[in-house]
């Protein structure tokens, strides 16, 4: 009598995620990126104040080592898809995580415990790295693993444990944990976190079919592929820059809304990071709600109409509305969330690059879409200051509501027969290996 529910429970259990779009193989790594982006985004809403601070860095010492971390983000973004294809992706994940755990040793107990700058700047530019390999070699492993009809909302769980994680529920938890344990400690618990995460992830999903490397892969000169791809295949190029589109606008804001919204429209700080905090945790949830979305509706056209549109409108709402009614809560968050909600309509993007190259190039595809993920947080801020900042701010917005609207008809290129909202017929020896 009491073997039956131990037998069926895991069946239902496999169906109920299965219907909730994870695969139940790959449970555990989506539970596993969550913590261990938690840890990684801990100090992202106090690192560069406990630099300045607490160790003594100049302001312009903290953000250039903040810039050189973005540097190997980026690095660390083009890599984990060419090495997954090599080594496979668990391989890849593992990589990252021992990466992450012993530069972030390194820059704990000789950077800042015995006050070296020079170790603490290198340690943590190294860490960089890190997360992208175990993050975006799990993608990859979710792309490989998934199937087409499925794979859409699968990538949208990814995004909403990798956004909850960083810096969402990271930065909560270093609000409550510094005035009890202070900066130092926050720290420590954070690698502990990207020790659990890790574990959980590599020793508790159970997928060992995809977790190797692909079986024809170009050995090491699977490297150089993820750089060829580019011009092999300007569908995967220029779903590249739709990427690199997508959140280049927001870096940018992260920049310039803090002077915008509290010097121009007359918020305070405390409404200002309020409105902030309201809006990127609807974006969690859009995340989600448009992996299902694209499953149903299209990738492609998720992105041109929820993605690229959706984020041009949102962008003038957000400028121009509140210069109108003033400094208005409820109205600013509507608008700003119109924006925020924009930006996860690019979520089935994700499926929808790899899917447009055969299955042996999927690693290298991906590569060039992590790379252009990683790249948009230091081009936003690039643009910011080339076109003169948070006073030329009316030039920034139309700028990137232009570059959202050149992304809507690049997509119109972005053709697979995987996705369920074309049908598309093979015309090229790709599209019919990919099958």
């Amino acid at each position: 009598m009491m073997s039956q529910p131990t037998t069926s429970s895991p069946g239902a259990g496999a169906r109920l995620l299965d219907r909730l779009g994870l695969p139940a193989p790959l449970f555990l790594g989506f539970v596993g990126v969550l913590v261990f982006m938690i840890g990684d985004g801990v100090e992202s809403n106090y690192l560069s104040p406990f630099l300045v601070e607490q160790e003594g860095f100049g302001e312009q010492a903290a953000a250039i080592t903040i810039s050189l971390y973005g540097v190997f983000v980026a690095i660390g973004s083009w890599l984990a898809g060419t090495l997954s294809a090599v080594l496979g992706p668990r391989k890849v994940m593992a990589l990252g995580a021992v990466n992450w755990v012993i530069f972030e040793a390194v820059f704990l107990l000789v950077g800042v415990g015995l006050d070296v700058h020079w170790v603490a700047v290198v340690a943590y530019t190294l860490r960089g790295i890190g997360y992208p390999f175990f993050a975006y070699a799990f993608l990859v492993w979710i792309n490989t693993a998934t199937p087409p009809h499925q794979r859409g909302t699968s990538v949208g769980w990814f995004w909403f444990v990798f956004g909850a994680g960083l810096p969402t529920l990271g930065s909560l938890l270093a609000s409550w944990t510094i005035p009890l344990i202070g900066e130092v400690g926050t720290f420590w618990l954070a690698t502990v976190l990207v020790v659990c995460g890790a574990a959980i992830a590599l020793f508790g999903v159970r997928d060992r079919t995809h977790a190797g490397p692909e079986p024809d892969a170009a050995g090491w000169g699977e490297l150089s592929k993820g750089l060829t791809i580019i011009w092999r295949n300007p569908r995967v190029t220029a779903g590249a820059v739709v990427r690199l589109i997508n959140t280049t606008p927001n870096f940018a804001l992260f920049v310039v809304a803090p002077f915008f919204f509290t010097e121009t429209v007359g918020f305070s700080q405390s409404q200002y990071l309020q409105i902030v905090t309201i809006v990127y945790t609807a974006n969690i949830f859009a995340n989600l709600a448009f992996g299902i979305i694209g499953d149903r509706f299209g990738w492609k056209r998720t992105v041109t109409w929820f993605g690229c549109v959706t984020c041009a409108v949102g962008l003038l709402l957000l400028f121009y509305v509140p210069q109108v009614v003033g400094p208005n809560f409820g109205i600013t968050v509507l608008c700003w969330a119109i924006f925020g909600i924009g930006l996860a309509g690019f979520v089935p993007l994700t499926a929808l690059v790899p899917s447009m190259v055969p299955t042996r190039d999927r690693g290298s595809a991906l590569a060039v879409y992590t790379l252009a993920a990683g790249l948009s947080a230091f081009l936003g801020p690039v643009l910011v200051g080339l076109l003169g900042g948070a006073a030329s701010m009316s030039v920034l917005v139309w700028v990137f509501t232009g570059l959202y609207l050149v992304g809507a008809v690049l997509c119109q290129f972005l053709t697979s027969s995987e996705d369920p909202g074309q049908a598309v017929e093979p015309t090229a020896p790709e599209v019919v290996a990919a099958r």
